[in-house]
């Protein structure tokens, strides 16, 4: 590894620290730790909800599947694009004025509860034991993609690659908490926007410009422009499926939460939508580049092929930047659901049944332990790369998206949504995302996102309908809407 671009790697790092110390001393209460005080500007709430999301997808996982495959996973990205256009367009705004006028709700959990009255209190714990699951399982993959790069990069011993990804990671979300986890994701998604359109101009430049790019592609592997090429209508719905999983991550919805006014979200969503497209069209390009530029000598894993275009086109500077940006994808999801992981332990477990009456300081303490604690968790099951436990994290997407997605676009949508018809649709989407996803072979190739997302609105509806009618306190909510 070259030294100028050790440097400038080291400089980013160093970057992230400061970004944490200068949001601990804005962090006083659990509020500030948890939602930043609802005080995010739109750029920042855009670009940390599009760096949390993406990781380190969208640099290694997106341009790989295109250098594999080509044009026929156009289609995940069309879900994607539209799955988030329609989060911002039917949640996001709404997310923020309902979870503000119930009783300042700072989590999904607390959100759900107040939002139904449920007095049972069995929304927020099932809510919330759901959340931790599931992202200590998230949180553990993206601690071994960072400790891989850094391995990778560096010739670092696996361990102390990991010890050295998450100490970093850990520290800034441990000081700083929302406003340090979405400052550095602004930073983050800056760097990642920056990397996915330098790389793929480049490629192409010196490949001979757009047309010689054109026609190399075709000459080399002519089914590589062909969006239909070797595709399904199962298959194509599968991937379209994706988007449908946005209604319901928890680290994306915190950063809707966030924001200083309702008012602002169209303005972020326009930026959000902006840096989304062309960071996807980027990824693409850069995967199809690598097509053309490794045609004699493919490479072993198709998911390097960003790193290795940085590494043979740019200077060690930068160089050292565009693997800062790669990098820069992972962090900024691991700390987004490090933090949402850490105010279900600390708001809806510790504060919701054990101590009501907690101070916001007490409260604060206990959310930066648990952050400890759930990165200390995470950390053990990376310590083996290759641990079968790390498969469950091809569930989470699926599994928030069944679980959470239909019960919170309904309970901003429909009045009538009662809690029983709640609790049901979080189970049944659960449920059948666990159990679809361990069959094969038919229908059952569907990812199952689709029918677990379907079963679950079908499960809030038939409940809600047949059963007791909602309070009206319960939906006083959507008067002013």
């Amino acid at each position: 590894m070259n030294t100028a671009t050790l440097i400038t790697f080291l400089i980013y790092l160093l970057g992230m620290l400061a970004l944490g110390l200068i949001a601990w001393r804005l962090t006083n209460s659990m509020s500030d730790y948890v939602l930043g005080g609802r005080r995010l500007n739109p750029a920042v709430t855009a670009l940390s909800a599009g760096a949390s999301d993406m990781s380190g997808w969208l640099l290694l996982g997106l341009p790989g599947a295109f250098y594999a495959s080509g044009m026929n996973q156009i289609w995940i990205v069309a879900g994607l694009l539209a799955g988030a256009f329609c989060n911002w367009h039917f949640v996001a705004a709404r997310l923020r004025r309902f979870s503000a006028r119930l009783n300042d709700s700072l989590t999904l959990p607390d959100y759900l509860e107040n939002r139904f009255r449920d007095d049972t209190r069995l929304l927020r714990l099932i809510s919330a034991l759901v959340i931790l699951l599931f992202f200590t399982f998230y949180v553990s993959s993206g601690l071994v993609s960072g400790a891989l790069l850094f391995e990778q990069s560096f010739g670092l011993p696996y361990r102390t690659a990991l010890l050295l990804g998450s100490g970093v990671i850990v520290a800034y979300t441990f000081l700083g908490g929302f406003l340090a986890v979405s400052w550095t994701d602004f930073v983050q998604g800056s760097l990642m926007l920056l990397a996915l359109v330098i790389t793929p101009v480049v490629v192409i430049a010196e490949l001979d410009g757009w047309s010689h790019f054109v026609d190399s592609i075709t000459a080399i592997k002519p089914s590589a422009l062909d969006p239909l090429h070797d595709t399904s209508l199962l298959a194509m719905v599968s991937l379209l499926a994706w988007g449908l999983g946005y209604f319901g991550q928890p680290h994306i919805l915190a950063r809707f939460m966030g924001i200083r006014s309702a008012d602002e979200m169209h303005q972020a969503k326009f930026i959000g939508m902006t840096w989304m497209l062309v960071s996807m069209t980027g990824a693409m390009l850069i995967g199809l580049a690598g097509l053309v530029w490794y045609a004699d000598a493919p490479l072993d894993n198709g998911e390097t092929v960003m790193i290795a275009l940085t590494q043979v086109l740019f200077n060690p500077w930068m160089a050292g930047a565009l693997l800062a940006a790669i990098l820069a994808a992972i962090m900024s999801t691991i700390d987004s659901q490090l933090l949402v992981s850490a105010s279900a332990v600390a708001e809806d477990l510790y504060r919701g049944f054990f101590r009501r009456r907690a101070s916001q300081k007490e409260l604060v303490v206990v959310s930066r332990l648990s952050v400890l604690g759930v990165a200390l968790l995470a950390g053990l099951l990376a310590l083996d790369p290759k641990s079968s436990v790390l498969s469950l994290v091809g569930y989470a997407w699926a599994g928030f998206g069944a679980a959470f997605g239909p019960v919170i676009l309904l309970s901003l949508l429909w009045p009538g949504m009662s809690r029983n018809g709640a609790l049901a649709g979080m189970l049944i989407g659960a449920l059948t995302v666990v159990i679809w996803g361990n069959l094969s072979g038919g229908m059952f190739d569907l990812y199952e996102l689709a029918p677990g997302f379907l079963f679950s609105t079908l499960a809030i509806v038939l409940v809600s309908k047949l059963g007791q009618a909602p309070e009206l306190r319960a939906v006083n909510v959507f008067d002013n809407e």
